[in-house]
C-alpha cells in the first residue's frame, strides 16, 4: 500500500534548515526550494513507501514453465541512494544481479526496477544488496541469488576524509553462489 509523505512537514523542515545554515528561506532563489525539495522526495525516496514484500509483488511477473537452470546475470544496473547516516548521496552505483532459475524467470527489466526501488530509501549499501537478494529470492522462488554493488559515497568523498574516487563493494551471496565457488567465480569473471 502506497504511503504518502507529509509535504508540509518536509517544507517546514527545509525552511528551518535554510535558516539554520544562515540563509533566508524568503530570498528569491530559495522561496520555492522547500516545495521543490518536498516534491523531489516523492521521487528519490519512493522506495520508502513499500516493504520488500510489496516490491516483490509489484515487480513479480515471471515467465513460468521455463526449463533452464543456467545462470542469469544482469550487470551494470545504475542506481543511486542516500546514506542513512549522513543523508548524503551514494552515487555511481552499479548493481549486478545473478540467479539460477527454478522453473521460472523474471523479466530482465523487472530486475532493474527492483534495484531502483530498493535504492530509493534511506539506506546502507550493505542493506541494498540484502534487500535486492531477498526480493529476488521471493519473486523467482530460488535460493540461488547473488547481488554485487559498487558505489561511491559523498559522505566519504565530499566530506570527512575526502577520499575522491574511493569505491565501496558489497555483496549478498545466497544458495549455490555461497557454496559453489566455481559458480561464484564464473560471476566474478563475467563482471570483469
Amino acid at each position: 500500500m502506497k504511503k504518502e509523505f507529509d509535504h508540509e512537514k518536509i517544507k517546514e523542515a527545509v525552511r528551518m534548515l535554510i535558516r539554520a545554515v544562515g540563509d533566508d528561506p524568503e530570498r528569491e532563489g530559495l522561496v520555492e526550494t522547500p516545495d521543490r525539495v518536498a516534491r523531489m522526495y516523492d521521487e528519490i525516496f519512493e522506495g520508502m513507501r513499500y516493504t520488500n514484500d510489496e516490491i516483490a509483488e509489484m515487480f513479480g511477473k515471471c515467465f513460468e514453465d521455463v526449463n533452464t537452470s543456467d545462470l542469469v546475470l544482469v550487470k551494470d544496473i545504475e542506481v543511486f541512494s542516500y546514506c542513512e547516516h549522513h543523508l548524503a548521496l551514494m552515487y555511481n552505483m552499479k548493481c549486478h544481479v545473478g540467479y539460477i532459475p527454478n522453473g521460472k524467470v523474471i523479466g530482465l527489466s523487472k530486475i532493474a526496477r527492483i534495484c531502483d526501488m530498493v535504492s530509493k530509501r534511506l539506506q546502507l549499501q550493505e542493506r541494498i544488496c540484502a534487500d535486492i537478494a531477498d526480493i529476488m529470492q521471493k519473486v523467482c522462488n530460488t535460493e540461488d541469488v547473488i547481488v554485487i554493488i559498487e558505489g561511491e559515497h559523498s559522505c566519504m568523498t565530499a566530506r570527512g576524509i575526502k577520499s575522491r574516487g574511493a569505491k565501496t563493494r558489497t555483496s549478498a551471496i545466497r544458495g549455490l553462489f555461497d557454496t559453489d565457488h566455481e559458480l561464484r567465480n564464473e560471476v566474478y569473471a563475467l563482471l570483469r
